[in-house]
Formats: C-alpha cells, structure tokens, sequence
C-alpha cells in the first residue's frame, strides 16, 4: 500500500476546488497529504488520499464539503415544490425592494429556485401574536397532496407565514405531505425567525440540496468504510486486532463546529460554508498560539479566496447570501470572491485585463500543471519567479514551466498583446490583488474596523504569495503565515467542537429593561430541545450554552447580536449601544430597544490534539544558508532572491527579504526590506511596516 496501517485514526479532511487537504496526527506530530480533488465526484479524492496514508478500521473523519456550495452556484440541486400560504406562492420571487446594483438597467435577478408552477398555496392562518385563526381542512390538506403528488418533486420546501409563532398548521401540513415519501424540510424546525422571505428561501435551499446530500452522504460513508475494511484485509494481523471496529463520519458546519452525518444530510443548508468555515477555525487558533487575537483572515485557494475578521472570538452571523440567495441559519461571517490559483485571466471587449471570476480548477487546471490550455494566476505567479517549479508539493509534483512559458505567448499573440510574458504576468497578480483587496476592505473599514489594529493571517496554496503586497496596500503590520497554510482549513476542523444552534423570533420591546422571566423561560424551551437533540445523536460530553439576542432600536427594520455574558443579561443594553456606535457611528441611549430573536448555541468540546511544532527545533544561530539563489519579479524588475525552505530556518532567528520560502503545502514571498521570522510555534511572521506595533493580546 506504501504506508503503513493506521486504525482509530481522527483525520480531518477539507475538499476544495484544485486539492482535497488531509490532516491528521501521528505520535504527536500533524501530517498532512494534498491530492488532486475529483470534482465530477469528491469521494474519489477521499478516498484516494485515505488509502494513501493507510487508514484503518475505527477511522473517524471530519469532513468539510464543498457539494452544497457547487451545487447552488451550478443550479444542479433538486427539483424543489414549495408550499406556503395562500397568496404567498410568489414571496420567492418577489424577495425585497433592495435592488444589489442601483445605476444597473440590465441586471438580471436571480432567479428563484423553485419554478412557478411548482409553488402550491394552503388556505390557512396564524395571528402574528401566535393565535391559530383557520386551521387547514382536511379536504385542503388531501387537494394539496394531490397537487404535490402530480408534479412529482424530488424535495418539498414548506414554509408558512407564521409558523415561527405557532408551528400547528405547519406540523399538519408537513404530516400530509409526508405521505408522498419525499424529503421534507420544514420551516419551523430549521429556522423559526420572522422574515418569510429570507425564512423561505433557507428551506427551499435546504430543500434544493436534501437529495444531493443525502445521496453524496450515503455514498461517503459507504466509501469510507469500504477503505478501512480493505486495508485490514491487506493487513491481516491489524484485520485482527480492529476489524471490528467502526468508522464514523462527522461533517464540519457553517457556524464553524463539527455534526453527526445524519444531522447533515437532514439539513445541509448548514453546510454551505463548510470548508471556509474550517478555515476561520483553524486561523484564529493558530494565530491565538503566537499572542494574536484581532486578525484578518485570507484563504487563498485554487479557485476562490474567504476573507473574514476575528476580534478576540470567532463570531457568527445570521443574514448570509450564497449564490445570491439569502440564507438565514448561523454562519461564520465569511466573504468570498472568485479569485484563487487557478482564476483566468483574459482580456475584455475594451483590452482591459480581467481575471477571474471563471476558473480552471481540478481540471483541467493551470497550464503549469500539464493540461491547461489558458493562463491563470498560479502561472502567472510561476513565470514571475515566485513559484519555485521542483518544490511544488514538497517536490512530489513538478511544475511544467517551459510549458507555461510557450502556451501563454503564444496565447497572447492571439489576443492581440504587445505585453511581454513578464509584463502580463506582472499585470496578473495586481489585478487579482486588487480584487482580493476590495474583500479585504469589505470585511474590515465598511464593517468598522481598522485593518491597521490588526494582523493578516493569510494561508490556503495561494495565501503567501500575495499576502504582503495586500498588507501593504491596507497598512496592515503585520502579516501570519501559520504552519502549515495550505491544510489549515482541514486543521480547523480537526480542531473544531460539535455544535448546534437554536432560535426563536420573539418581537418583544423591552423598554429600559429585560424582560428576564420571558426570557428564561424560552432559553429554557431551547436547551431542553437542544438536549433532545444531542441525545438522539448519541452525543457524549458536557454541553455548553452560549446566549445571545438580536437587538434593535424600535422602528429599526435591522438588528445586532449581543451575546450575554453577565448573569441576567445585566450588560445587555449598554454592550448593544456600543456596538451600535461602532458599526454605524451612532447610538441613541434613551430609546426603547427591541428584543427580535432569542439565539442558543450548544456546544461539546473536543478534545484537541496535543501537537508539536512543525519541524525540529533548530540550535540557536546567526545565519542560515538558502537552498538556492533566483531571480524573481518584485514590480517590474528581476531581483536575486534566496529560496528557503521552512523546515530548516532555525525559531526566532529575524531575516530579511527578498525571499521565497517553500513548504510542501505553499509558497510564501517576503518582499524586499522586510523582517520575518519564525516564532516559538512555528509560525512565520513577517513585519510589513517598519517598527508598527504588533497587535497582541493586552
């Protein structure tokens, strides 16, 4: 098999666009294996990376997912029925008044994802304070069956006006349209908020992924096991001692914390940010072990990059669109734009340069891979000098420079260029800078914060080669590269917690206090229905409440989160007006707020893995030699750079750049003039502005 059998094995594993990222830990020590992902089938990758490093039986994996994800943006979901109330059929498609690009004549509206003559209406009512005012009939209920039954969905999404106030109307449709056979996804249970817009299209989303999921699941788990119990037949002595063992597997969230595979399946509209969300994890834990808690996230992968802030604790929002769709259920507050390794540059109708959103992925991928046919980034980035191409992957892989070189002249010729290969690859890399840029800008200034009060922790294949050019154009100070960057997706959700999170629309104006027994008695309700949940699961391990609440001035169409951290919610109001003042530049003191929804994450911690820094602690020296001397482009000309590879630079020796620094999961460049080095854990920082402060703990 070429590696040796590995049982009751906790490996995490992250599927992206390009690679599908394997972590796990051995004696101590994180190993990591990158192999090409198999888009047209993600469990291939899987699979293939399982039987490379030998795992057992009694495997357990963590899994983030990118299905759900592509199969919104590539509309390849369910064919969906939704029922609602009567007149409601169209709220789908109506949405809201927002219009995304004001001056825009032409712009095209997403279109919903139901068809409109799969949308079917019940007569019935429930008073916005709860009150049931008509229950549906039975002949109602058997109409609609019927109606439902002839256009033969394959997913049926309901979601009434009012159910998050009173779900008995919705409970009896659900139980009619059970009959039918298809996968249900009920309003009521997966997201109980008001907004029946925002609250419908989750479920039509859920529904739209239900049976994708639930086959690709399935198919996993199949999969999974099959490995484990082939390589114990081929190990017969270990066949003995763990054959019976079984393997389990556990699906990373949005909100940044692991579930049971069936609770996935059921609701995998919790999933769509599987794989950033890891990510988010694993950056503020790396991070927080080198003293940094206010950091800039940036994820650049193969085919897009996640930017997101952290400021002392990860936190979650409720208002997300994917795909253009919104989604309402908790979510790691993540942006995400189309720019990665393999994003392809062309030029527009004008001659401008553009690159991305559109690009070459797993396959056929960049041209320096062996079989694309188009320039993309990481090209662009290997004909600069930046990418070294015999240490690609820790030399496992080799990139094809010469073929880069000949296809992208000659594709240049086509177009019409008078650019040199070195001036269009130049000209690349700040395009998709600037691009990553505005996220940057997106998630940090328009949100209230400052990127100089922080660090960027960049990571994912691409994330270092960029990483100190988009610092220094947002002054920020100081940049983190972590160990291993280009798995670290896969290393936060080995890190991450099981999770699950529980709401409820309230609408009660508070005045100048809580309403503390209403309050409690409904947090109540949600822990007892949290428990119920972790038991059916068979979830062992103390369970943990994080409270929270949606807050509002009354008459504000918007709210906040405010979580609770004093007992009895005694700093509630004052924590809301500051965050108030941050985020819009105002806060009025005296005016009534309004208590929106009531918001419960339950949490069981994980154990976490007890790990060594990378590499082996070098003595104490003065210098270290580099493994070789080139040439790469920093602006628009050729400097003589050192290439070093990061196992050997010995801990907290500061070194200078230029400088290209190699590792088998990605590359990082150090520009010129500025200090780097690696600290006690292991991770690279590198001081962009001279003399800043570092932005640690206080």
């Amino acid at each position: 098999m070429g590696a040796a059998l590995r049982s009751n094995l906790r490996v995490a594993i992250d599927t992206g666009g390009t690679f599908t990222d394997s972590v796990w830990v051995e004696r101590g020590r994180l190993r990591t294996l990158k192999v090409f992902s198999t888009p047209d089938d993600p469990s291939r990758a899987i699979a293939e990376a399982l039987q490379k490093f030998g795992a057992g039986p009694g495997l357990t994996l963590l899994h983030g997912t990118t299905v759900g994800t592509n199969a919104l943006l590539q509309r390849k979901g369910a064919r969906v029925a939704l029922v609602t109330t009567a007149g409601f059929e169209d709220v789908i498609e109506i949405g809201r008044q927002a219009r995304p690009r004001l001056y825009d004549f032409f712009f095209d509206r997403v279109p919903p994802l139901v068809l409109r003559e799969l949308r079917f209406g019940v007569r019935e009512r429930v008073g916005a304070e709860g009150q049931v005012l008509e229950h549906p009939a039975p002949a109602e209920l058997a109409r609609l069956r019927d109606q439902v039954s002839c256009a033969q969905p394959e997913a049926i999404a309901i979601s009434l006006l009012f159910s998050f106030a009173n779900s008995a109307n919705e409970t009896k449709v659900a139980a009619a349209l059970n009959e039918l056979g298809k996968p249900l996804s009920v309003s009521h249970k997966i997201l109980p908020e008001f907004r029946e817009y925002e609250r419908t299209s989750t479920v039509v989303v859920n529904a739209y992924l239900q049976p994708l999921m639930q086959s690709y699941m399935e198919n996993l788990a199949t999969s999974v096991a099959h490995v484990a119990r082939r390589s114990a037949t081929e190990t017969s002595s270990s066949a003995k001692r763990g054959g019976g063992s079984k393997s389990r597997v556990f699906v990373m969230q949005s909100s940044g914390g692991i579930t049971a595979l069936a609770s996935a399946s059921r609701e995998p509209v919790r999933t769509v940010l599987s794989g950033p969300a890891g990510g988010l994890v694993g950056a503020h834990a790396t991070a927080a072990r080198s003293g940094f808690t206010k950091i800039l996230t940036f994820d650049m992968g193969g085919t897009s990059t996640d930017v997101a802030a952290v400021q002392g604790a990860v936190q979650t929002g409720s208002q997300t669109e994917i795909a253009g769709l919104p989604v309402g259920v908790p979510m790691l507050e993540i942006h995400t734009v189309g720019a990665g390794g393999g994003s392809l540059a062309r030029f527009d109708a004008g001659g401008l340069l553009r690159v991305g959103p559109e690009s070459a992925g797993a396959d056929p991928g960049p041209i320096c891979y062996g079989r694309g046919a188009l320039p993309t980034v990481t090209d662009a980035n290997l004909l600069l000098g930046r990418l070294r191409p015999n240490r690609f992957l820790g030399g496992g892989f080799t990139l094809d420079l010469e073929r880069a070189r000949r296809i992208t002249s000659e594709w240049l010729k086509k177009q019409g260029s008078r650019l040199s290969i070195e001036q269009f690859s130049a000209g690349v890399v700040r395009v998709v800078n600037g691009n990553m840029e505005r996220a940057l800008r997106v998630v940090s200034i328009e949100r209230g914060y400052d990127p100089r009060d922080f660090a960027l922790v960049a990571f994912g294949g691409a994330g270092g080669l960029h990483a100190c050019e988009l610092a220094e154009a947002l002054a920020i100070p100081t940049v983190i590269v972590p160990a291993h960057p280009g798995a670290l997706s896969a290393i936060g959700i080995l890190e991450s917690d099981v999770v699950k999170d529980f709401s409820r629309t309230v609408l009660w104006r508070a005045g100048s206090s809580l309403p503390r027994a209403d309050i409690e008695k409904e947090f109540h309700n949600l822990e007892a229905a949290a428990l119920r949940e972790f038991r059916a699961e068979e979830w062992r391990g103390q369970l943990h409440h994080k409270r929270s609440l949606d807050l509002r001035y009354c008459g504000q169409g918007y709210e906040l989160n405010v979580p609770i951290v004093k007992s009895g919610g005694k700093d509630v109001f004052a924590r809301f007006h500051h965050e108030h003042q941050r985020r819009f530049g105002y806060h009025h003191a005296g005016r009534d707020i309004e208590i929106v929804t009531l918001r419960l994450r339950a949490v069981i911690h994980t154990p976490r893995p007890k790990l060594l820094a990378p590499g082996e602690p070098r003595q104490s020296t003065s210098r270290v030699a580099p493994l070789e001397r080139v040439p790469v482009v920093f602006e628009t000309r050729a400097v003589p750079t050192p290439v070093y590879d990061r196992s050997g630079l010995p801990r907290n020796l500061i070194l200078k750049g230029p400088a290209v620094i190699t590792e088998y999961s990605a590359t990082t460049i150090v520009p010129q003039q500025k200090a780097f080095h690696l600290d006690s854990v292991g991770n690279l920082i590198i001081e962009v502005r001279k003399g800043a402060a570092f932005p640690r703990k206080s």
